[in-house]
């Protein structure tokens, strides 16, 4: 059985760092497109960062650039996104998930297998 496992959420105040973390377990994360997407109440569930399967491709949403950082370990079956400079806006559940896509995707439809979730709250 697949389980993605996110952590690394919390409370931040504004300007401050996270690291978040995505563990895989039931599948072999090197045959997977990974990617991070966010979700603010009563909002939908938006896309932050993938990333191929080698790592070479990566792809980033505007908002986040230059701040958010996506990376992979395949030896380790584990997703990370680094998050600097956090805003009030970055505040959300942050979700980790696995695409079987051909290429590096950013539609929600395109991930098979999503993690519970953990909450990134940045506030004074």
């Amino acid at each position: 059985q697949v389980h993605l496992v996110d952590s690394g959420g919390g409370w931040v105040q504004p300007g401050g760092s996270l690291r978040l973390s995505c563990t895989a377990s039931g599948l072999t994360l090197s045959n997977y497109n990974m990617g991070w997407f966010r979700q603010a109440p009563g909002k939908e569930r938006d896309f932050v960062a993938a990333i191929s399967r080698n790592g070479l491709n990566i792809e980033i949403t505007d908002s986040v650039k230059g701040r958010f950082t996506i990376s992979r370990d395949n030896t380790k079956n584990t997703l990370s996104l680094q998050m600097n400079s956090l805003k009030p806006e970055d505040t959300a559940i942050y979700y980790c998930a696995a695409s079987l896509a051909s290429w590096v995707t950013r539609g929600r439809s395109t991930y098979s297998y999503w993690g519970q979730g953990t909450q990134v709250t940045v506030s004074s």
